[in-house]
């Protein structure tokens, strides 16, 4: 079965909207033209070219484009002339879906050739005001600002951030984390004083999705393990599952003691859908996620949701696109909305030693000059 690959140009002059392949035009001027000669003088390209063009897809398709009579007219053989009626079928069939891409395509490309227009690469821990953000910066009027979010693990994102694949990265902590805790070890290799700097986003609360009515009065992770409810947890290198093996060695529980421990999903809204299906009873994520399928939310742990960058992009133009942004009333407005969250110095620069207590800074003491004798 012979396959189809797409492509197309981007140009000042690309043309109409249809999806050009060079055969059908070359066979179409043929058959109008009635000679390989006509052909290249219609399609503006020399006889050579087209002649030997025709040649190379008869070997790569495997059959005869073109009959070849001695002192009598070019024509389509059988083959040329399916392949001719197909292509004008598809692009018939397909006009609305082709018109639709080129509009996309343009309309993606027009962000390129703005000069008001920003790009921002975001590797983040899912999180739902995220999501919510990444729709009213594409709707506001404050210049555009399109925000390349990839979700995934609090760990990765950052790595993401310090291999280059991106300019912000997404994170959350509780509000003071120790310096003896799994954040703190987790987190303290990978984001260094003077090479990242930590914009503020928002406040969130974590704790137990359960369903309507919490039917097994699940208060706390020691309740999850007493009575064996089953339970989901997030994959290693998220935010949550960090959070939660902090949460369980600040009560004495053991991992092993919470059933369902090694079972994973990939995103706190995962997490709800297993719960609402019933699939799980219990599953460590945020509220908002609980409240949007109806199910009943237990808070255990309030937090701070992140985005860090190197210090090198803190004043560049997509950055401080973002950072303006986020301190907008109107922003400030829809994140209070959401279930669990409140702006949290939305858009400001944090101290590190401040958010991440981990790191501490001390002043080297000066040190005096021996007096000298007279």
């Amino acid at each position: 079965m012979h396959r189809v690959q797409l492509h197309y140009t981007l140009s000042r002059d690309a043309g109409n909207a249809l999806i050009r392949n060079p055969l059908p035009e070359l066979l179409q001027a043929v058959a109008e033209q009635g000679s390989i000669s006509g052909a290249a003088r219609a399609l503006d390209l020399s006889y050579r070219h087209v002649w030997g063009a025709l040649k190379r897809w008869e070997e790569q398709l495997g059959g005869e484009l073109i009959i070849w009579g001695k002192g009598q007219s070019a024509q389509l053989s059988e083959f040329g002339t399916k392949l001719l009626w197909a292509e004008r079928q598809a692009q018939a069939r397909l006009a609305p879906q082709i018109a639709a891409l080129h509009a996309d395509l343009e309309r993606a490309f027009a962000v390129a050739f703005d000069p008001n227009a920003h790009v921002l690469t975001m590797y983040a821990s899912h999180d739902d005001a995220l999501v919510a953000l990444r729709t009213h910066a594409a709707q506001a009027d404050v210049g555009a600002l399109h925000l390349d979010i990839r979700f995934t693990g609090s760990v990765d994102a950052i790595r993401a951030l310090n291999e280059g694949r991106c300019t912000l990265a997404g994170f959350h902590t509780v509000e003071h984390p120790a310096a003896d805790s799994l954040t703190a070890r987790t987190y303290k290799p990978l984001l260094q004083p003077g090479l990242h700097k930590i914009i503020g986003f928002a406040q969130r609360t974590q704790g137990l999705i359960v369903a309507p009515g919490n039917p097994l009065g699940l208060r706390s992770l020691a309740d999850v393990a007493r009575t064996g409810a089953r339970f989901l947890n997030r994959p290693l290198g998220t935010g949550t599952r960090v959070l939660l093996d902090d949460l369980l060695a600040q009560a004495g529980v053991e991992a092993q003691a919470i059933r369902g421990y090694a079972l994973n999903e990939p995103s706190h809204t995962a997490i709800a859908q297993a719960v609402a299906a019933g699939a799980a009873d219990v599953g460590m994520g945020i509220e908002v996620a609980a409240r949007a399928r109806g199910l009943y939310f237990v808070p255990l742990v309030h937090e701070r949701y992140h985005l860090a960058c190197l210090k090198a992009s803190l004043d560049q133009p997509a950055t401080l696109a973002l950072r303006n942004l986020l301190q907008t009333p109107e922003w400030l407005a829809q994140m209070a909305t959401l279930p669990g969250y409140s702006p949290w110095q939305c858009g400001e620069v944090q101290a590190m030693n401040t958010v991440l207590p981990w790191w501490q800074f001390t002043r080297k003491k000066r040190t005096s000059e021996p007096r000298k004798k007279p």
